[in-house]
């Protein structure tokens, strides 16, 4: 258990009361001036000689005493923020870092300054930076610029926050940082917001003002006509880029730029490939999704962000089929970020004090920055050259008479008497006396002397030099204007920013949705579905091409619906205003998309037909493999996507379907053993789509239907047939065609064997290919290439010719 204590505590000593009475507004005033104060000139504004803020300028020079240059190794971030924060800046590591880490980022300055290595965050902050323990940085290779020549009495040095270290008032900056890289801040009572601008630009302006000191604002911006943002866009508005190059102060817009592009088969979409200066993807995706929600914004399907480092920013806009893109594009512009407005406020110090700068000043306050650094320089130089002179001529004094100094040093009591007697002798400085004492007797050979003349002449040549650029204000301009040109063509890159005038420029409205103007769906040998841009018909000029060849085409709306027929006797919807739109004029059907891209078909399955679904016309007539044939009534409920058109017995599939125009057609079924029954359509009851038809062509044991076709027997037709042989139905075997007209076809009765339509040669038992319909016929292969047809063959049961290329399919004209 613990004692207490008995010991009597000491009496209080006398305690002398010190109040002062202030006044609470002197104090807050004073507070607060001084905090603004420190605000304004150590935090927020950069000075506009270097373009740093003191935070910056800190990290560079500190940078540069570690000797962190572009050839040497990463170090670590936490190594460098530890150094500049113990050595030379007054705050936290967080403030220290997170201005590294801007300075690294390519997305936020035009020419970094840093070069990182490791996770130093994304555009928009979306992703932000890891900790400094994580990631590594050295100085960029435009970093060398900033310091270049510091050690040589080129600008000021003040001490520290403890006066125990020596940090520059301002960097030499070979370059306009300020211009080139902007800069953003909040003081207390101001503000600045300054955008990059091409190096290129800048250094040609100020080229300029050099050789013409009185150039007007007008002349200048021919050499930097905007800013030029390190995410590219589009600037609009540049009357409010010339406000500001005047005043100070002014306004423009930027906009992301984006494309039109089939992102998939099916749909266009918006690729965007550059966002506003500091607006990142995901803050536009979260605004397209809200704006979506809110159905505020309608036509986009999704939202994808494909952005990755090989290929850059790609943020991929899918748009609803029936929506205009470039609509929707403007009302992306208008309700999200990929439009943003960039308000310019040109404030930094000058001689300490803030002050707001058109361009011409600018360039004017960092010119005379460089014309003091580059004078500083050279007097600095021919200084230590004159020091290095005086010991050189010393030296060679000595080594006229060596023999002399040699006996004299050596006569001498100590060093003091030899330094006196030296100088005495040969009438040399202090300085030089000590230097020739210094020197080993291994320097003084005949050698020696001959590059001891060759120092002091380049010597005396160098000093020449710089006096006359010391002398010389045009000599020195001319100095500055060369080393300001070799900066822009070493780190000089390409404009990023394109520049528009205005962004109310009078234009025809674009309706946000696409108008249900007339058109046809066309369905080519290839299997690709597109629609025209009109309600003329597809029809190929010129000289043939791949997929030329149109099996089916139906006229419709663009925002209407027509039927697809499929070999399982399935009929099913298809929207026109999913199908790609052909370009107008357009020869081939190239720009069309698979058919699996729209419909959902089984392994077995192929689409036959496109039809029309107005109730009104006479129907469709389908031909089935086992020789059925059957007339839909045109009954199609608008609530079904998918309605059955026929009951196939088993086995059985459609081999061949036809939208009827007037129900005056004669119907064709041509069989593999080369028969050809024509037979009125009339002769076809319509049935409603659950029945199974009636019999069309009688077969023979064994035959089967290899073409259904329906034709107006008022146009000119053609038959066209191929021969080969059952037991190789490999396309390389060679077959025969024939190509006969079709008014040599007699019309028989339904459900006859019809007429043999071409004779077989030797090897050959039976067609491997049929056709019937309208001139001129096309034929194509499998792949689409375009294929000859032979002459036409009067004979209608006439044996076929040789074929130069295998035909899949033939197909007439458009209607």
């Amino acid at each position: 258990m613990a004692r207490r204590s008995t010991k009597t505590p000491p009496p209080d000593e006398p305690f002398e009361e010190r109040i002062l009475d202030i006044d609470v507004v002197d104090e807050m005033q004073g507070s607060y001036l001084e905090y603004a104060y420190s605000v304004i000139y150590s935090r927020a504004l950069p000075d506009a000689r270097d373009g740093m803020k003191p935070v910056h300028r800190r990290i560079v020079y500190q940078m540069n005493e570690m000797g962190l240059r572009p050839d040497r190794g990463y170090v670590k971030c936490a190594r460098v923020v530890g150094e500049v924060m113990g050595k030379l800046h007054p705050h936290g590591d967080a403030s220290i870092y997170d201005a590294l880490v801007r300075m690294a980022q390519p997305f936020s300055m035009r020419l970094p300054l840093v070069d990182g290595h490791g996770n130093f965050g994304s555009l928009g902050n979306d992703d932000p930076p890891a900790a400094m323990r994580y990631t590594e940085c050295r100085m960029a290779d435009a970093t060398s610029l900033m310091t270049e020549s510091i050690d040589e009495d080129t600008v000021d040095f003040n001490p520290n926050y403890d006066g125990q270290e020596q940090e520059p008032a301002v960097l030499p900056a070979a370059y306009p940082n300020l211009l080139v890289n902007g800069a953003s801040g909040i003081a207390v009572g101001m503000a600045t917001n300054m955008p990059p601008h091409n190096l290129r630009e800048v250094v040609a302006a100020a080229r300029h003002l050099i050789r013409y000191p009185g150039a007007d604002l007008e002349t200048l911006m021919k050499y930097i006509p905007g800013p030029d943002l390190p995410t590219g866009g589009r600037i609009v508005g540049l009357a409010g880029i010339r406000d500001a190059y005047e005043s100070g102060r002014g306004t423009f817009k930027i906009r992301a730029t984006a494309s039109v592009e089939n992102v998939t088969p099916r749909r266009k979409g918006l690729v965007v490939t550059e966002l506003p200066f500091a607006v990142g993807p995901e803050k536009v995706i979260a605004k397209i999704k809200d704006l979506v929600g809110a159905k505020k914004l309608q036509g986009i399907a999704d939202v994808k962000d494909l952005t990755d480092r090989a290929h850059g920013l790609r943020l991929v806009i899918e748009i609803k089929n029936g929506f205009v893109p470039e609509a929707v594009l403007e009302q992306l512009y208008k309700l999200t970020p990929m439009e943003e407005s960039f308000g310019i406020n040109n404030v930094a110090l000058v001689d300490g004090q803030p002050l707001t700068l058109g361009l011409k000043e600018l360039l004017e306050v960092y010119l005379d920055h460089r014309f003091d650094v580059v004078r500083r320089r050279s007097e600095f130089r021919r200084g230590k050259k004159r020091d290095r002179l005086h010991l050189v001529e010393g030296l060679l004094v000595a080594l006229v008479d060596i023999d002399e100094v040699i006996r004299l040093i050596r006569s001498s009591e100590n060093s003091a008497q030899a330094k006196q007697r030296l100088m005495d002798r040969f009438s040399l400085s202090e300085v030089q006396t000590q230097y020739i004492l210094d020197t080993p007797l291994r320097r003084l050979t005949k050698f020696d002397r001959i590059e001891l003349e060759s120092e002091r002449d380049k010597l005396r040549a160098e000093i020449e030099e710089l006096t006359r650029i010391l002398d010389s204000d045009a000599e020195l301009r001319k100095l500055v204007s060369a080393e300001l040109s070799a900066v822009a063509k070493k780190f000089g890159t390409d404009r990023r920013s394109v520049l528009l005038e205005s962004a109310d420029v009078p234009a025809v409205a674009v309706p946000l949705q696409v108008a249900d103007d007339p058109c046809h769906v066309l369905l080519s040998s290839t299997g690709l579905l597109a629609r025209t841009a009109t309600g003329r018909p597809f029809v190929p000029e010129g000289r043939r091409a791949k997929h030329d060849v149109i099996v089916s085409s139906v006229p419709a709306t663009a925002r209407g619906e027509v039927g697809a027929v499929t070999s399982a006797g399935r009929l099913l919807r298809l929207a026109v205003v999913d199908l790609p739109q052909l370009p107008e004029p357009a020869a081939t059907l190239s720009g069309g998309a698979p058919v699996a891209e729209f419909l959902s078909l089984e392994a077995d399955e192929e689409l036959v037909c496109l039809t029309t679904l107005d109730e009104s016309s006479p129907g469709l007539a389908l031909g089935t493999q086992h020789g059925v044939v059957k007339r839909v009534v045109p009954d199609y409920p608008a609530n079904k996507d998918e309605l059955e058109v026929i009951s196939l017995r088993e086995g059985d599939r459609i081999v061949g379907a036809a939208e009827l125009r007037t129900g005056e057609e004669d119907l064709i079924f041509i069989t593999d053993d080369a028969q050809l029954l024509r037979f009125p359509a009339s002769q076809v009851r319509p049935q409603g789509r659950p029945a199974g038809g009636m019999a069309g062509i009688k077969l023979t044991e064994g035959a089967k239907v290899i073409s259904f076709t329906a034709v107006d027997p008022s146009v000119d037709a053609v038959v066209f047939t191929v021969a080969g042989s059952r037991g190789t139905l490999d396309d390389s075997v060679q077959t025969t065609a024939k190509v006969t007209p079709f008014d040599q076809y007699p019309r028989k009765g339904r459900a006859t064997g019809g007429v043999r339509c071409q004779r077989f040669l030797k090897g050959e038992d039976c067609l491997r290919l049929a056709w019937a319909g309208p001139t001129p016929a096309r034929a194509a292969q499998k792949n689409g290439t375009p294929v000859e047809l032979p002459e036409i063959d009067p004979r209608r049961d006439g044996s076929g010719v040789s074929l130069q290329k295998t035909v899949a399919v033939v197909a007439g004209p458009l209607t």
